[in-house]
């Protein structure tokens, strides 16, 4: 099975006959087919009506290129034998930063006649020469061209999201070759069947479930209206430390904590004792996630100061500083750059000896920097060559601080879509995308993929240093989305023998 990101461009290259019509038509999405026959048909009297070719190829162009600026995959249908038109597409998806693929079709002049006649067309004997001259010696030079793969003879393919391309083979190797990974879920939305008097049960039943499917944490976002990435501010969101509370009376073994609170959002000597407080009613199971806050419109829908980028990363550092202080013996004064506490006392002190501190954010300069000075965990965003290159330079700044570098844990946070098989992709996504987004361009976005494929990028994710994989599942609600995901988890609590 031939695999291509999307968003992508598709190039076919082939004499008439060659199928690279039917291939189209029976492996990609038809709306992304952008024919040079269909558009003779729209701007002539048919399909073959050469005397439109001319027009029907302009169209193509502006129907392409509007296409590739709105990033849409687009597969063009045509002979594909014109250098100069290749270039151009080539030129113009690099432009929009797509992938461009040629897909060539190698068949015989008989094959192709046969063909022909099936479908009832003719092409003159000295035309179809022609284009299979060209097409030997185009064969031989796309290689050479500049795309970003050349196949020939595809065989059965799909557009897939670029993290899943390789994701069967990293599966493979994850099943013979088997490597650890942590999971926590994240859990941003309490907009569910039922409306609020179904919020605790649901929530209750899915803290269970997601327990004995096998992950290590459970995380809520620290906010007080819901996220625009994830919905309307009037979808409802609940107090993060209440709702930790009401997840520890309901677990035995998770750890709990918030990704991430932002430091403006409450007095940082209050924040060490809730955090205090659920470590010890929880058991020890408490993190405390914190970062340098970034919901401008939260800030002021509450009237609260919205302080500088430069003054939260003050309030940040001092807060870094501060915590373990007030959750350590005695009650020691702290004079920190925006931050004073005249005694840093908290009793009951804190079950863990040291409750572990996860840093949001994978800032260069400044975040990481922080991370290596005085954090256990980093929170990343991205897939696996972003977060290989986010480690490099966390170790970096460990080195520079004098840090080991496994001192630190990496989480990785992302949505999840886990669907049965991938011919159901389309309808799970379109029963839960939002109107106005591309399905493709959502279902990269919630990582949609069949269990293997989940197997196969979480592999990719542990070979570039992630630690604990923390998700969102799309379509969180109820239990069966754990209960998909499950498998996953087991995948990765194998060691090899």
């Amino acid at each position: 099975m031939l695999r291509l990101p999307g968003p992508c461009v598709i190039v076919l290259v082939g004499p008439s006959g060659s199928g690279k019509s039917t291939w189209a038509q029976t492996n990609l999405p038809p709306d992304s087919i952008v024919s040079s026959d269909r558009l003779r048909a729209m701007v002539g009297t048919g399909e073959h009506d050469l005397r439109a070719s001319a027009d029907a190829f302009d169209v193509l162009d502006t129907i392409v290129e509007r296409r590739m600026k709105r990033r849409l995959t687009t597969v063009i249908d045509t002979l594909g034998m014109d250098e100069n038109r290749r270039a151009k597409w080539l030129r113009d998806a690099m432009k929009y930063k797509m992938p461009c693929f040629a897909i060539g079709f190698e068949v015989t002049p008989n094959e192709a006649k046969a063909r022909l006649r099936a479908r009832g067309r003719t092409v003159p004997t000295s035309v179809l020469k022609q284009q299979f001259d060209s097409w030997r010696h185009v064969r031989s030079r796309l290689v050479d061209e500049g795309f970003t793969g050349v196949v020939i003879d595809p065989g059965e393919a799909e557009i897939v999201p670029p993290q899943f391309v390789d994701a069967l083979t990293r599966a493979r190797e994850q099943k013979e070759h088997p490597v650890t990974l942590r999971f926590g879920l994240q859990i941003p939305s309490f907009t569910w069947p039922g409306g609020a008097p179904e919020i605790g049960p649901r929530l209750r039943d899915i803290a269970q479930a997601a327990e004995d499917a096998g992950f290590e944490s459970i995380w809520v976002m620290d906010h007080f209206r819901q996220i625009p990435i994830v919905g309307p501010d009037w979808h409802e969101m609940l107090d993060s430390y209440t709702t930790l509370g009401f997840v520890a009376a309901a677990t035995r073994r998770v750890t709990l904590g918030t990704m991430v609170t932002g430091v403006t959002y409450r007095n940082i000597a209050h924040l060490g004792k809730i955090i205090a407080t659920l470590d010890v009613l929880s058991g020890g199971r408490a993190w405390c996630g914190i970062g340098a806050a970034w919901f401008r419109q939260e800030h002021l829908g509450y009237g609260w100061p919205f302080p500088s980028l430069s003054e939260r990363y003050a309030y940040l550092e001092d807060a870094l500083r501060l915590l373990p202080l007030l959750w350590g013996p005695g009650a020691p004064a702290f004079d920190g750059a925006r931050i004073s506490v005249p005694e840093a006392m908290c009793y009951p002190r804190p079950l863990q000896e040291r409750i572990p501190i996860l840093v949001g954010g994978s800032g260069e300069r400044r975040t990481l920097k922080l991370v290596a000075q005085y954090a256990d965990a980093c929170n990343l965003f991205g897939e696996a060559d972003v977060i290989r290159h986010k480690v490099d330079v966390l170790h970096r700044r460990c080195d520079a601080a004098g840090r080991a570098r496994d001192e630190i844990d990496i989480t990785q946070l992302s949505s999840v879509l886990v669907v049965d098989d991938r011919r159901h992709i389309d309808d799970a996504v379109a029963a839960l995308r939002p109107p106005n987004v591309n399905a493709q361009q959502w279902s990269t976005r919630v990582n949609a993929g069949t269990v293997d494929d989940h197997i196969g990028r979480y592999r990719g994710l542990a070979d570039a240093g992630v630690d604990m994989a923390v998700l969102s599942l799309a379509d969180l609600g109820d239990t069966m989305p754990i209960e998909r995901f499950a498998p996953v988890i087991t995948e990765f609590a194998k060691t090899k023998l």
